[in-house]
């Protein structure tokens, strides 16, 4: 009966011990962005999306969510992924154009003309080289997303370049701004997520910025007039889903597989939201009582003569290997 008690004892201690070891080794993954939780825009969606069924693969991993900006600054993040200390971000890449500079040409004026020339692009040999520089700063893609965006304005629609002359100007990348100061506008860079308070306190008079940022931060309170997307996107710009390459290097084979399931299910959701995305845009701007205009062929290629003379010159002149780069970039129909 002594030795019957000593085994259950023993029998119980390692129930528990196993049980602990269970729980302890679970591990929680930090995925971080600047757009607010909750509200529909696409990127928090897909890595929502991403996170529920990671978290329902019982596979010992979990990933919280902290949109908002409530765990890194927007251009931070970057550094923290290629240090290992945040594991997962939905990320503009061109925020990451000061630290490598060939990914500026993810958010060029009139690179990327519509939705459907961005899924092309995707399976580019331009697009490999991006994803190299990625991978060798320590960061891995695990969803595509190409977003397209428009203009805001407090004073007058934006169509023609001579539009925005004397408006001080937020534009997402160094490309943007370049062109939008060759066309007179004064700059005044900020995240999206600073727009606007910067139209209500006046810093700004206008911006461009993604169809999902204009909606999902009530931009149209703060203007009269939209340049939505429509079929001559000038503004469209690459926003993946991103990992640490060393995190994503320490997961189990099983949950290396369950995430990049998961991630290319977000990836199919993001293509088709993209352009609903657009379509939502439209539909909240003329419910704001906001003007909504689109830009013809004819005026993207206004624009695209002043990014000729100023963005694309820049980049093929300043950046190693740019000429090359923006040559298979734009050698892509």
């Amino acid at each position: 009966m002594k030795i019957n008690k000593i085994s259950l004892s023993t029998v119980l201690v390692a129930g528990l011990i196993g049980i602990s070891g269970a729980a302890s080794a679970e591990r929680t993954l930090k995925a971080s962005h600047q757009w607010p939780g909750g509200k529909g825009d696409i990127r928090d969606e897909m890595v929502q999306m991403i996170a529920r069924d990671v978290n329902n693969a019982n596979l010992g991993l979990k990933i919280k969510v902290y949109p908002g900006k409530s765990l890194y600054k927007p251009k931070e993040q970057w550094g923290a992924m290629t240090k290992g200390k945040l594991d997962m971000t939905a990320f503009p890449l061109a925020y990451a154009g000061g630290r490598h500079p060939e990914l500026n040409l993810t958010l060029m004026p009139g690179l990327v003309k519509n939705h459907d020339h961005a899924l092309r692009l995707n399976k580019s040999a331009f697009m490999q080289r991006i994803k190299k520089i990625m991978d060798d700063a320590g960061v891995v893609v695990l969803a595509d997303t190409w977003l397209a965006g428009g203009f805001v304005s407090k004073k007058q629609c934006i169509l023609e370049p001579d539009d925005v002359k004397g408006q001080a100007f937020r534009a997402a990348g160094k490309a943007f701004n370049q062109m939008l100061a060759g066309a007179g506008a004064s700059i005044t860079k900020m995240p999206s997520s600073e727009i606007y308070s910067g139209l209500q306190t006046g810093v700004l008079d206008g911006a461009n910025t993604s169809s999902a940022s204009l909606v999902s931060y009530r931009i149209y309170e703060q203007v009269k007039c939209l340049t939505a997307p429509g079929d001559n996107a000038l503004w469209v710009m690459y926003e993946p889903i991103l990992m640490s390459k060393k995190t994503f290097n320490s997961l189990t084979k099983a949950q290396q597989k369950v995430l990049m399931t998961a991630s290319k299910k977000a990836e199919k959701f993001a293509t088709e939201g993209a352009k609903k995305a657009d379509a939502k845009l439209v539909d909240a701007y003329k419910k704001a009582g906001v003007k909504v205009v689109t830009m013809t062929a004819e005026q993207a290629a206004m624009w695209r003569k002043i990014a000729d003379k100023t963005s694309y010159k820049d980049f093929a002149e300043k950046v190693k290997g740019g000429r090359e780069l923006l040559d298979m970039a734009l050698s892509v129909e």
